[in-house]
């Protein structure tokens, strides 16, 4: 199967709530893409983030690290992380390398959108 390009788009969800969509694979070559789209979406000032990886195929341990990246971004800026749409895999990827104690995981929009989303962690 042939790898898909990595694309993100940002759309605001909640007035203090902005949604970063990732489609397919995160590794070095999504660096550019992912780092703007984190750009675009502090610019509404939101309290959260979320990261919704539905569309997304595969995460290698780059991948990981930009996230990671993206993660020390918004605590710097006081702004929560979230994700939702990640596989059983990469639920425990983000388990095991303690991601998800850093970041608040759902398992779709739905739910991540209607939980309660208070000022960035400490």
């Amino acid at each position: 199967m042939p790898a898909r390009i990595f694309d993100a788009h940002v759309r605001q969800r909640q007035p203090r709530i902005v949604v970063i969509d990732l489609e397919g694979e995160i590794n070095a070559f999504a660096e550019a893409t992912l780092s703007a789209a984190y750009v675009e979406a502090e610019q509404y000032q939101p309290t959260a983030i979320l990261l919704n990886f539905s569309q997304v195929d595969y995460i290698n341990s780059t991948g990981i690290a930009l996230i990671v990246t993206l993660l020390a971004k918004a605590r710097k800026a006081h702004i929560r992380l979230l994700t939702c749409g990640l596989s059983d895999h990469y639920v425990e990827i983000f388990n095991i390398t303690r991601l998800a104690d850093f970041m608040s995981v759902y398992p779709d929009e739905a739910t991540a959108l209607t939980a309660p989303v208070e000022g960035a962690e400490a």
